[in-house]
């Protein structure tokens, strides 16, 4: 089992590698496959933060839990709003629904929301 703080280094380098790979598909319009990365990148920074602190979280479920005990400690950060939006990107993964304007603001409010996790 790993220990806490190489779970956190392994989720940092998972959330860089898929913000990339979100990038790098945003340019190709492929908006679907965006979505899934953008999700992945919050995900993996809501864990390392949670692995920070000695947490292991595996569920959506637990992850809407420590978003929103980390969104009550830090009430001005708006944490939950972002990661609602990140969510919705999940799910556009699935359907591709979601417009093109819609999943642009969602990647800037996932990269907003992990810059801020960063700094806890």
């Amino acid at each position: 089992m790993a220990r806490p703080e190489q779970s956190e280094v392994r989720y940092r380098k998972l959330n860089g590698k898929y913000l990339k790979e979100a990038e790098a598909l945003l340019k190709k319009k492929d908006y679907a496959q965006a979505s899934e990365k953008l999700w992945g990148a919050c995900a993996e920074m809501i864990k390392a933060v949670a692995a920070n602190r000695g947490v292991s979280l595996g569920t959506h479920r637990s992850l809407g839990d420590f978003v929103a005990k980390l969104d009550k400690e830090n009430p001005g950060l708006d944490l939950m709003e972002a990661f609602l939006q990140a969510n919705a990107l999940h799910t556009n993964f699935y359907e591709d629904w979601l417009p093109p304007y819609a999943i642009e603001r969602g990647s800037k409010a996932v990269r907003e929301m992990i810059e801020k996790l960063n700094r806890l």
